[in-house]
């Protein structure tokens, strides 16, 4: 994995964050007041919000969109993580990765589910759901479609509402690791690192 050291595009820190980027973040994200509280004990703010924050109107709409993927799925949590941890390890997104294993660990899943996403479909950890939703993010990845038979193996366990979700979570997560690849966005301190 070739990633830079520096990071092209540095999140934007609070303090330089006008009244409006402040307001945009308080309406679409439900712990922006603890992070903009300048509390002594106020969380980090973390990086992908300092990169949203260079482009308001463009972080309001993410932010919009992503909250109804994480905050009201259609679709199992547990499930969204495994296919957003598949694409963050095949994209190479070492702040996505971290960030949704630490998210993955505390809906439940385990140290040896975590560390077979690497190994995709095939370890023999998962069950024939968890094991389709991972080859509907590598055929998605490799071939920009889901085929016939993963499709088929999908519609047994979720309906057309949650297919489509399941998707958006694929082609949602694959773009933001691209921008998060790109900016050369370094993990959160504090955050597992991948490994």
């Amino acid at each position: 994995m070739t990633t830079s050291a520096v990071p092209r595009l540095a999140p934007l820190a609070v303090r330089e964050w006008d009244e409006n980027t402040r307001a945009v973040f308080r309406g679409h994200l439900k712990s922006a007041d603890r992070y903009l509280s300048a509390a002594p004990d106020a969380p980090a703010m973390p990086g992908i919000l300092g990169i949203l924050a260079h482009h308001t109107e463009l972080a309001g709409a993410w932010l919009a969109y992503n909250g109804l993927l994480i905050e009201r799925p259609s679709i199992d949590p547990r499930d969204r993580e495994l296919v957003i941890l598949r694409v963050a390890w095949r994209s190479d997104s070492e702040y996505e990765w971290s960030q949704h294993v630490r998210i993955a660990r505390g809906l439940g899943l385990t140290e040896e589910q975590v560390e077979a996403v690497r190994y995709g479909p095939q370890a023999p950890q998962w069950s024939p759901v968890q094991r389709s939703l991972l080859t509907m993010a590598d055929q998605l990845l490799d071939r920009h479609r889901v085929d016939d038979h993963t499709w088929a193996q999908l519609e047994l366990h979720f309906d057309n509402r949650q297919l489509i979700e399941l998707l958006f979570v694929a082609g949602s997560y694959l773009c933001l690791a691209m921008v998060l690849n790109s900016v050369a966005l370094q993990p959160d301190p504090d955050r597992e690192e991948r490994s």
